[in-house]
């Protein structure tokens, strides 16, 4: 159970993550930032790699797979431009971070995933 205190270093990390990691990497779009702030990273990090939720890493996954760099997510969500009506495919689920961050924004995400490790993490971290 989190206490209040650790809730606002959370709460801190991430804004740093945002301001210092996010916006100079020419990421400035609203919708993007809010989405950074309210699809919680910490949540689809491994257990193993909480503490490390927020640094500029891309982080191990099972398999030998990894996590994208925060900064890569939010520019790769910048660039796509993701709409209400759209639907879109993902290949790799990953955690199911960025397969978050897209079903806030589209109207249906299908998101393909070879390994069934990767899949079990993956809807865990969607639950």
């Amino acid at each position: 159970m989190s206490t209040p205190s650790n809730a606002l270093n959370v709460a801190q990390a991430r804004f740093n993550m945002i301001e210092q990691q996010i916006r100079p990497w020419d990421v400035h779009d609203p919708v993007v930032l809010a989405l950074l702030d309210r699809v919680k990273r910490e949540d689809f990090v491994p257990e193993s790699h909480r503490a490390l939720a927020f640094v500029d890493m891309a982080l191990p996954l099972p398999e030998g797979q990894s996590m994208l760099q925060p900064k890569v997510v939010a520019r790769l969500m910048q660039e796509l431009q993701v709409k209400p009506h759209e639907r879109v495919l993902e290949i790799g689920a990953g955690s199911g971070y960025l397969t978050a961050m897209l079903a806030s924004c589209a109207k249906q995400v299908v998101s393909l995933e070879i390994s069934p490790t990767l899949v079990a993490l993956t809807q865990a971290n969607l639950k």
